[in-house]
């Protein structure tokens, strides 16, 4: 299907999507990437994760870039070659960028029931107790897709999901809603914006700068 859409929660930030209904051979064949690129694509064993990979790169090229424009840190962050910043990330049948001026995180997962059964790894928020049955799953995988967020920007060893990020309540009739970070003597808040395509939750975080200056 090619690009899909483009949404933008702030006017720093855009977020750009792909639904993966390729095959493979023609998303290789579209891609310019780099020599160590094409060694990591012909390692991986998944054939969703190779195309996750090449969506990737073809939405770079939507945006300008390709796959020469994007490095790694010695940490394994993404970034641009022009400063900009850049999250990514990709789940069977979408791959997402999200492109900006300042630190960002995006995540998006396929909203599955197995998240319920490994809650109480990651989620000891009040209000997940007072869900109804219909609304655990979504919520649920709203939150992991808020922590994960949290953890791209932070990109910090020994960050807990459980213990160190909490998420306010997930209300599934809005979009928004705000996380606190409390690690390493330190607090940072979070805009948690989210929303669902088909059976899929996307979660895009940025730091609180306004609260942060209070």
């Amino acid at each position: 299907m090619a690009f899909l859409k483009k949404l933008t929660f702030t006017e720093n930030t855009d977020i750009y999507i792909w639904k993966i209904t390729e095959d493979f051979d023609f998303l290789i064949k579209n891609v310019i990437l780099k020599p160590e690129s094409l060694n990591r694509v012909n390692s991986m064993k998944s054939e969703s994760h190779r195309k996750g990979f090449l969506a990737v790169r073809m939405l770079l090229q939507h945006c300008g870039y390709t796959d020469h424009d994007l490095w790694y840190d010695e940490t394994g962050k993404p970034n641009l070659i022009d400063g900009k910043k850049i999250s990514i990330t990709h789940s069977f049948d979408y791959s997402v960028i999200a492109i900006s001026n300042q630190d960002i995180g995006v995540d998006i997962e396929l909203c599955r029931e197995k998240v319920i059964r490994i809650s109480n790894k990651f989620a000891k928020e009040l209000f997940v107790t007072t869900l109804l049955p219909n609304e655990k799953t979504r919520t649920l995988t709203f939150i992991w897709g808020a922590k994960e967020s949290i953890f791209k920007i932070m990109n910090e060893p020994g960050i807990s999901f459980l213990d160190h990020i909490m998420v306010q309540e997930i209300n599934l009739n809005k979009n928004k809603t705000n996380a606190v970070l409390e690690f390493n003597n330190q607090t940072v808040l979070f805009d948690i914006f989210y929303t669902e395509l088909d059976n899929y939750c996307l979660v895009y975080a940025e730091k609180n700068e306004k609260q942060l200056t209070l």
